[in-house]
């Protein structure tokens, strides 16, 4: 994401921003992130993304890392992300992808639902775990990319790239303890880079980058 970051032109001014950072690690790598969070405590700022507390065109990049899927109106956030931004600015995310193993993993051995046939970008936030579907990044970049190209004419989609599976399963994902040895690491990057093709089998996540563009 900080790679995406990078790619803005040179000499476009605007702060990054982390959305959802919680005790996340991002600031440690670059400290000029501001991280931020809908509660106190955690990060730099209280910011709830569908009222971005920045001016027009003053972000070079938001970066968010399984949060897509929890904010309840993704609709109004993309319009936010696309006012603050620089032209030539990115959204980079990281997201649950979809994929045969994906469907099995978090669709029926996690508390967060996923739903692919939601014909709604919003989400019920009196359901458990506020309503997240961690299908929506699908729903909305893929599934309903017409709808949001034709809704957002300045967000281009620039890719959406599926992350290694393998070492995110052995290593125990993000909340639980890693028991893989460091001298096995070098196999399991090697056997994620051999299955790079099983992406709609084994993809867990991806990254998608999208920009703004300058309006026609």
């Amino acid at each position: 994401m900080l790679g995406d970051a990078a790619t803005v032109p040179i000499g476009s001014d605007g702060a990054i921003l982390e959305i959802g950072s919680g005790s996340g690690y991002v600031k440690t790598v670059d400290a000029s992130v501001i991280t931020s969070d809908i509660v106190e405590g955690h990060s730099d700022m209280v910011v709830d993304a569908h009222s971005l507390p920045f001016g027009d065109a003053s972000l070079r990049a938001i970066l968010l890392t399984h949060v897509f899927h929890h904010i309840p109106d993704v609709s109004q956030f993309l319009e936010e992300a696309d006012r603050v931004l620089v032209p030539g600015g990115v959204i980079s995310m990281i997201d649950v992808a979809r994929s045969t193993l994906a469907k099995i993993l978090f669709g029926k051995f996690h508390p967060e639902a996923y739903d692919e046939s939601a014909r709604q970008w919003k989400l019920d936030t009196s359901q458990p775990q506020g309503g997240a579907n961690q299908a929506l990044s699908w729903i909305v970049f893929t599934r309903d990319r017409a709808v949001f190209e034709q809704r957002f004419p300045t967000l281009r989609i620039e890719s959406i790239e599926p992350l290694p599976w393998l070492a995110y399963l052995v290593s125990g994902g993000v909340t639980r303890r890693n028991f893989v040895p460091n001298r096995i690491a070098p196999l399991i990057a090697a056997v994620d880079g051999a299955t790079q093709g099983w992406a709609r089998l084994c993809a867990l996540h991806w990254h998608i980058r999208i920009r703004k563009i300058a309006a026609t």
